[in-house]
């Protein structure tokens, strides 16, 4: 099978790229966009340049401003019922992964029939649907260009993954004016939800020559500029440096894959309601340990874009400073030293092995684990 790179139609990088959207909007045959974000954003007046941007191009919007962390199956019903009662034909996100893939799900429902549900899996979604922007307020998930959405099915307690193409905006925005301020604990989780991006697709499989060298990119820039923006929310330099990383991470994992930190990560989330990128970097250094067995000399390259000197070092010792220097950027961003502090026991495990099991993700991890291997996982994890 040939490769695919599955990109956005237009990305926009940098300040002013809000605006610069809209004018591209406006050339669409469009009439009312339905602005997909959450309550937060919009009173700290987040949405403030995209509403002058659609009123100097006199278009009309709707705002569906209830978008809450992990957007649940419910939660996008209720948006496609006010996409419906308010005659949208296309859409705007605004925020970070939870806006965004709400909007994604949203907008499958408007081009396809059945239930949000219907969805979960790789390739199942027919029609796009309509015109679709999505703004990025974080740097970390990298929704804004992926054909990914991870919808929680509240009724099974199970994080949905629902993987296509058919997914990806039209125009991904990234403009860093929109980050500033984002408090220090989002920065440090997103961040870290992007750097397990880039490493999990860096390692996995279905790594290709277009995809390696953006991994790479992006673990560097994040190592280098997470700590600077968590330590001063106002850099701006930081927060471009992010955004782009974010991006190259998504450019990576978008078509190459990613792998078993996503798949463990994605259950305490679902029955925890916890942080992603928070899951997601307490069990990045354990599964890079798990992985490093079969696949050493892809860690030496990690270390090395992390800034370690592995001249000297054989790449089981290169290896084994790879996911050190996993572990001292966590502590240094400020991430929780496992997931026993965000209120996870051991009977919770017992749960999430058979789902971790069956998670789209796992399917990209170089090393193929057990339920015990997944298990014991989870343990070191506490």
């Amino acid at each position: 099978m040939a490769f695919s790179l599955n990109l956005p139609k237009l990305s926009i990088m940098g300040q002013g790229a809000v605006a610069d959207s809209i004018e591209e909007l406006a050339q669409q045959s469009i009439k009312r966009p339905l602005i997909v974000t959450d309550n937060n954003l919009l009173e700290l007046g987040v949405l403030d340049s995209l509403f002058a941007a659609l009123e100097s191009k006199s278009i009309e919007y709707y705002v569906f401003n209830q978008v809450t962390p992990n957007p649940t199956a419910n939660l996008v019903r209720t948006g496609y019922q006010a996409y419906l009662d308010n005659n949208c034909d296309c859409f705007i996100a605004v925020g970070g992964g939870s806006p965004v893939d709400c909007a994604k799900a949203i907008r499958i429902m408007s081009a396809n029939p059945g239930d949000i549900c219907d969805y979960n899996g790789i390739g199942k979604v027919v029609n796009a649907g309509g015109y679709f922007i999505a703004i990025n307020t974080t740097a970390g998930t990298a929704a804004e260009m992926t054909s990914n959405s991870v919808i929680t099915d509240e009724e099974n307690k199970v994080k949905m993954v629902i993987i296509d193409a058919k997914q990806i905006p039209d125009i991904a925005v990234n403009d860093p004016g929109l980050m500033i301020g984002l408090p220090a604990n989002i920065t440090a989780s997103t961040g870290m939800d992007s750097l397990t991006h880039a490493i999990e697709s860096y390692v996995t499989p279905g790594a290709h020559t277009l995809t390696e060298p953006t991994a790479l990119e992006a673990i560097k820039l994040i190592a280098k500029w997470l700590p600077v923006a968590v330590k001063d929310g106002a850099d701006i330099e930081a927060r471009d440096k992010l955004a782009c990383a974010q991006f190259l991470a998504g450019m990576s994992f978008n078509s190459a894959g990613l792998g078993l930190v996503h798949a463990m990560a994605h259950q305490p989330g679902a029955t925890h309601n916890l942080p992603h990128g928070v899951c997601n970097a307490i069990l990045l250094p354990i599964v890079c340990e798990f992985n490093a067995a079969v696949s050493p000399e892809r860690f030496r390259a990690i270390a090395e874009a992390m800034g370690a000197n592995t001249s000297k070092l054989n790449d089981v010792e290169a290896a084994n400073l790879s996911v050190k220097k996993i572990r001292d950027l966590s502590e240094l961003v400020g991430i929780p030293g496992g997931l026993a502090e965000l209120g996870i026991v051991e009977d919770d495990i017992g749960g999430w092995i058979d789902k971790a099991m069956s998670d789209p993700c796992l399917g990209g991890n170089p090393r193929q684990p057990s339920p015990k291997d997944i298990t014991e996982l989870f343990k070191r994890a506490m």
